[in-house]
């Protein structure tokens, strides 16, 4: 596989820093092809602006049209243009990540701000004039890991901790922005304890890392409902035979998720190393 390896964190020396190069040298040790966007390292400018579309600023923007017009035309900065075909080029893509108050730094969120761009990532239509997103997409037949590390200990991101469950912190990464791109979401590596992370929890960070990336071509998505699959109806809400009764994010999975895996570390505050 090709695989683009986005990473998010400004210290290399750090344990995430230690788990993308690890990881990175398991893909390759596994026959894939690997290429880099280390955001921090590039000086990755996170904010949309008139310049990424050739935009003139003396005129009001419309960021979404003015983003699917230069991406139609070619026109958008070179930076963005470099990072779509990063992606274009990839079969997965690996997100990494620190969780910083409860999301992604904001370097990330500036990546996806100005990376996925209407008409590339979505905003696409089929044959039929139907807007396809949340299991179709821009990005379909890509595979999407996320790979995140959390200060706090694993039971308080756990179905009743204190932080919310794994699963309902990261819903808006892995449904609202790769499900929603059409990308297959992977369940996510939560590597928690990481402030305080000893040698012997590195090795286990490691070692369940590898397995993920062993499962990449091969590991069943997380079984989110698509939006084109019958389950909704024409207001976009789930229809009533569905999950009666239940309301919250995990009606829009087929399943009763059972949690995201977490790698256990020490316990610590809920920042991220």
């Amino acid at each position: 596989m090709n695989v683009l390896w986005v990473f998010a964190h400004p210290e290399r020396r750090s344990l995430n820093g230690a788990l993308r190069d690890h990881g990175a040298a398991t893909l390759r040790r596994l026959g894939h092809r690997v290429r880099h966007s280390d955001l921090y390292a590039m000086g990755w400018n996170p904010l949309v602006g008139p310049a990424d579309f050739g935009h003139d600023p003396r005129r009001r923007l419309i960021v979404g049209a003015a983003s699917e017009r230069a991406h139609a035309a070619g026109g958008l900065a070179p930076d963005i243009r470099e990072e779509q075909d990063k992606i274009t080029w990839a079969d997965a893509v690996v997100v990494q990540f620190p969780l910083w108050w409860f999301g992604m730094p904001a370097i990330l969120k500036g990546w996806f701000d100005r990376v996925f761009v209407q008409g590339f990532a979505f905003g696409v239509t089929d044959g039929d004039g139907r807007t396809l997103r949340y299991g179709d997409g821009g990005l379909a037949g890509r595979r999407a890991l996320v790979v995140t590390t959390a200060g706090a200990r694993p039971t308080g991101l756990g179905p009743r901790g204190v932080h919310g469950h794994a699963d309902d912190v990261l819903f808006p990464l892995l449904h609202g922005t790769l499900h929603y791109t059409g990308m297959d979401v992977l369940p996510p590596l939560v590597v928690t304890g990481a402030d305080r992370a000893g040698p012997a929890d590195r090795a286990a960070a490691e070692a369940a890392l590898d397995e993920r990336l062993r499962g990449l071509p091969t590991a069943a998505p997380l079984p989110y409902r698509a939006e084109l699959g019958g389950d909704y109806d024409a207001d976009l809400v789930l229809r009533p035979h569905l999950a009666p009764g239940r309301t919250g994010l995990t009606v829009h999975r087929t399943d009763t998720p059972g949690g995201t895996e977490t790698v256990t570390g020490p316990a610590a505050r809920p920042g991220a190393a």
